[in-house]
């Protein structure tokens, strides 16, 4: 439609028919022959069954979430709504992405973006964490610093949550060791710590570090 208003088409008596088929949610296409327009192409989007529970789950860990499409702001709204999604950033080129993501950042947010196509690209690669879905193609894929091996949306969830789980154990195990430390070495600055002793002492706290970190494994994501 954009385009082909730049480009002087009069698209004035098809109005009506567009106005519908984007009130139903479809991205309208336009076939010009010889500077004629002799068609409508309605395509609609169908979301994936995982990208509703997936909205749901984040907005329950208080996640902002914002659809940026390329689609017209109108069908987007439809979707958005039908997703529970509040904010959508519509009619956006492969650079609007990109953009929208950098005001994002300035305006001091964390942005995680999920893609699968080739002009999501870019935007995955100036996304503080770019999620790929493992369906997407070649380019998406390695644009993205985590990859979704699963077609389903919900993996992105499980990916906040086992990175969650895994950097708060890195702070617990700081801590065990932290403590160790601070607890021993002054009382082997002294004298009152046979080597042998320190030695164990030491041992032991590998261990137990070690075993914090094992029960990673026991631990799931919420389904």
């Amino acid at each position: 439609m954009t385009m082909m208003e730049k480009e002087g088409f009069n698209t004035t008596k098809s109005q009506e028919i567009i106005q519908k088929l984007q009130n139903e949610g479809k991205t309208i296409s336009l076939v010009v022959i010889e500077k004629e327009l002799v068609g409508i192409v309605a395509l609609s989007d169908t979301p994936k069954p995982s990208a509703k529970p997936m909205v749901e789950k984040l907005l329950r860990k208080n996640i902002e979430v914002i659809m940026l499409t390329g689609d017209n702001q109108q069908t987007a709204s439809i979707i958005a709504k039908e997703l529970g999604i509040r904010e959508t950033l519509a009619n956006l080129m492969s650079s609007d992405k990109v953009d929208a993501i950098e005001k994002l950042q300035k305006n001091g947010k964390i942005v995680a973006m999920v893609g699968d196509g080739i002009n999501d690209a870019p935007a995955l690669t100036k996304s503080d964490v770019g999620m790929a879905i493992g369906s997407g193609t070649d380019v998406t894929l390695e644009a993205g610093n985590i990859v979704l091996i699963r077609d389903d949306l919900t993996d992105v969830v499980s990916a906040i949550d086992i990175s969650s789980k895994t950097l708060g154990k890195i702070k617990q195990n700081l801590v065990y060791a932290f403590v160790y430390n601070a607890a021993l070495i002054p009382v082997a600055g002294l004298g009152l710590l046979y080597p042998a002793l320190a030695g164990l002492v030491m041992a032991a706290r590998s261990v137990s570090v070690v075993s914090s970190s094992l029960l990673l494994k026991r631990w799931k994501p919420q389904s």
